[in-house]
């Protein structure tokens, strides 16, 4: 690919992620009551979100060799415990990858 093609990618991309943004405003603008399912969809979607990125992230933890899953279920243990106890998604995100991340490098 050449310089243009990768020039048209990052527009398109910016205009389709640009769109994506704008397009709920543009839907739901004014007075306008947004939809049941639609706040329904709000409240729950970043669960959904969360539990898969969980399965996703743990889906080659092997149990039964070394280290048997031990960095990871701290990790989530302490991701837990922050979001628990502080309320901050990033904070809690942030705590746990710099720990499982230190016990990789150095413990495990």
């Amino acid at each position: 690919m050449n310089d243009l093609h990768y020039f048209l990618m990052i527009v398109i991309m910016v205009a389709v992620t640009a769109s994506l943004r704008f397009l709920p405003f543009a839907v739901f603008r004014g007075n306008v009551k947004t939809p049941a399912y639609v706040s329904y969809l709000g409240r729950v979607l970043p669960y959904a979100i969360m539990g898969m990125l969980i399965v996703y992230c743990l889906r080659n933890t092997s149990i039964s060799a070394a280290p048997h899953g031990i960095p990871e279920l701290i990790s989530i243990a302490i991701v837990t415990g922050m979001q628990i106890w502080r309320r901050n998604t990033i904070l809690s995100i942030l705590c746990g990858t710099v720990c499982y991340m230190v016990m990789i490098q150095l413990i495990f």
